[in-house]
């Protein structure tokens, strides 16, 4: 059969056109067009309507407007013709050499058509299509309203947006621009090994899937802050090379109820559609705060929220290759259902590094710091136990801004030295003046400290005595420095805490026979002490081997901001009492006995302390050896008495 040869020309210019103007196929996937020539094609059309609208006005011959009046005597007198009568106007031309086109505004005048047959005057009648202008008085102002109100939202920005709401508030790192890896992590080694598989899975998922194997949902990053959490999460996708969304807990609850709920759901379906990925939730217990402990009432927009987490995460399929991430301080808040197997099942401790991890933690950290040949990292790592790696960070900066400050080439010792006491001890006081007085009781205060500290057999040795004034009520302090990491204290290593708390409020008594307000701070800490020696070690031989005292709340924050609920009779408080009061006054009267005996180390050395106001511990030593034959000038190595357990920052600064 032969092919039709018959061509339609109408049909072929219609299609040219069609794909001139960019409709046919090309229209049914707008979608694929780049931005710009879509929005081309609406520019077009909106040109050709506007044109069509503004043409009369712009391209018709010019015509001169008279009164209704004149166009009466211009009728009358036979000069007007060729007249076209409208609805609101009436048109013609005016004899002459040339013809002048003329236009007036039509008047309700029923004898006008009479008058033009008397005259003979050819007129016609003329109907207005009015349809394309009042569609474009109407279409013309919300177009130009509508891209009003469109570049307002835009310059706003898309969080400003009413229908922002829901949308999810998690950053996004492409994989290109999470440049973290492990070898930035340093000091959490097991955490590190325990996250390795994790990374392992999202590079080669194949590997776990082909033997049934299934990786752990969640993992939750617990310890205290500033150990590192997060930048451990950013460390786990720079090594897998996936992208990550970091969001904070607190990003989810809004005051209206519901929002929340579908922020989550909006994070998840973008997290489906990037998987391999990381779902990383900061503060985790702001949102996964147990329901039902308020007993006030619960809270609508938290509990929906956290509802809402748990249905994606139960309902979440692993082998996407979606891993979510959680950090948090205060693991016992949250609620149950977070923490079972399917959800956040793997929990890892961040914990305070030791002193090869402080030590690995200050490399990283001044990999871009001009450090002196003489600085040994090593010996500021061991200064400073307990300290987490935001800690570290803070020391090698403050090192590094005092040796700018001071217009060196490089970082040296004292700088280091310098830093670890402005961020343990706080600003050095320049400008506040002491009277005589208040610096000789400062000086005997601190240089009491300092001795008991020598004297007693299991305290640490004493790094630096100084009485300038430092934070916001310390007149002085005395530091001492541990030789390790321990993790236990013993009863006796407590007593000998004891000894050197109280060792500046007895040199007061010895010396100027009154007691000021210094001791305040050292009273308040030995108390302390002596009550958890008493209520939770059970070290008291009269109460015998029993915990009066329930476990703190908050696991990972400091003491004040845990509670500990009271768990014993009246009459078991007045015991525990007294038996506090048996621990201070026994070492009361123990360091009165040291202090005795070395009286005269203690005048000399606050006498130096005067006049140097900061002495070095190895001049303590040999002031003590020179005193006592036979004792020598430097304190045998012993086993540090700080635990991270029990202490914030292992580095004792006693005031």
């Amino acid at each position: 059969m032969a092919p039709n040869t018959n061509k339609d020309p109408i049909g072929d210019l219609i299609d040219k056109l069609r794909s001139y103007l960019g409709f046919g196929d090309r229209l049914k996937n707008q979608s694929a067009l780049p931005a710009k020539k879509r929005f081309s094609i609406w520019y077009f059309v909106f040109a050709m309507l506007l044109f069509s609208y503004l043409q009369p006005l712009f391209f018709s011959s010019k015509k001169e407007t008279i009164s209704y009046s004149q166009f009466k005597e211009y009728v009358e007198q036979g000069i007007a013709g060729d007249l076209v009568i409208g609805p609101e106007s009436i048109k013609g031309t005016l004899a002459g050499s040339p013809k002048r086109a003329f236009a007036t505004v039509r008047v309700n005048d029923p004898g006008l058509v009479k008058i033009l047959d008397e005259r003979k005057i050819s007129y016609s009648g003329r109907h207005e299509n009015r349809f394309m202008s009042s569609l474009l008085s109407w279409v013309l102002p919300l177009g130009i309203f509508f891209l009003v109100w469109r570049f307002a939202m835009k310059k706003m920005g898309s969080s400003m947006g009413v229908m922002s709401f829901s949308k999810s508030k998690a950053k996004i790192f492409a994989e290109s621009d999470t440049k973290v890896s492990f070898a930035d992590v340093a000091g959490i080694d097991e955490a590190r090994e325990e996250l390795e598989e994790v990374v392992e899975f999202l590079k080669t998922p194949e590997k776990f899937q082909k033997l049934g194997g299934r990786i752990p949902k969640g993992v939750l990053l617990v310890g205290p802050p500033g150990t590192g959490k997060t930048l451990l999460a950013r460390a786990v996708a720079g090594e897998a090379k996936v992208p990550f969304f970091s969001i904070s807990g607190s990003e989810f609850v809004e005051m209206f109820v519901g929002v929340g709920a579908a922020r989550v759901r909006d994070l998840f379906s973008q997290a489906a559609a990037q998987a391999p990925c990381i779902i990383f939730i900061d503060e985790l217990d702001a949102l996964g705060k147990a329901r039902g402990m308020n007993v006030m009432g619960g809270h609508d927009e938290r509990e929906q929220t956290l509802n809402q987490l748990l249905v994606e995460m139960d309902g979440f399929d692993t082998n996407k290759g979606v891993i979510i991430m959680a950090a948090t301080n205060r693991p016992e808040i949250l609620d149950p259902a977070l923490l079972r197997p399917g959800r956040l099942d793997r929990q890892v401790l961040v914990d305070r590094p030791d002193i090869n991890g402080r030590e690995a933690i200050l490399k990283i950290h001044s990999r871009n710091v001009k450090l002196g040949p003489e600085v040994d990292l090593r010996q500021v790592a061991g200064r400073i136990p307990g300290f987490v790696g935001a800690d570290l960070a803070n020391i090698i900066n403050e090192a590094a801004l005092l040796a700018a400050r001071n217009d060196k080439e490089t970082v040296e010792p004292i700088d280091l030295d310098e830093a670890i006491d402005r961020v343990v001890a706080g600003l050095q006081k320049k400008n506040r003046v002491m009277n005589a007085q208040e610096k000789e009781i400062v000086a005997f205060h601190e240089s009491g400290h300092a001795i008991v500290a020598e004297s007693v057999a299991l305290a640490d040795p004493v790094h630096k005595i100084s009485i300038i004034p430092r934070g916001i009520a310390a007149l002085g302090y005395t530091q001492q420095q541990p030789t390790e990491d321990r993790y236990l204290l013993t009863r006796s290593e407590l007593n000998d805490r004891l000894a050197v708390l109280l060792g500046g409020r007895v040199a007061e008594e010895l010396v100027f026979n009154e007691i000021s307000t210094g001791a305040q701070s050292d009273l308040q800490r030995a108390s302390d002490i002596a009550r958890a020696m008493v209520t939770e070690y059970g070290m008291s031989d009269s109460l015998g081997l029993v915990s009066y005292e329930r476990p703190r709340q908050a696991m990972f924050l400091p003491e004040s901001f845990s509670s500990s609920g009271k768990n014993y009779s009246e009459a078991k408080a007045a015991q525990i009492d007294d038996e506090i009061k048996r621990f201070v006054d026994e070492a009361h009267q123990r360091v009165r006995k040291i202090l005795s005996e070395q009286r005269t180390v203690l005048d000399d050395l606050a006498r130096l302390l005067s006049q140097k106001e900061s002495i070095q511990g190895e001049e303590l030593r040999q002031m003590m050896a020179a005193a006592v034959p036979g004792r020598a000038s430097s304190s045998p190595v012993q086993p540090s008495r700080n635990t991270s357990g029990n202490e914030e920052k292992g580095t004792d600064i006693i005031a």
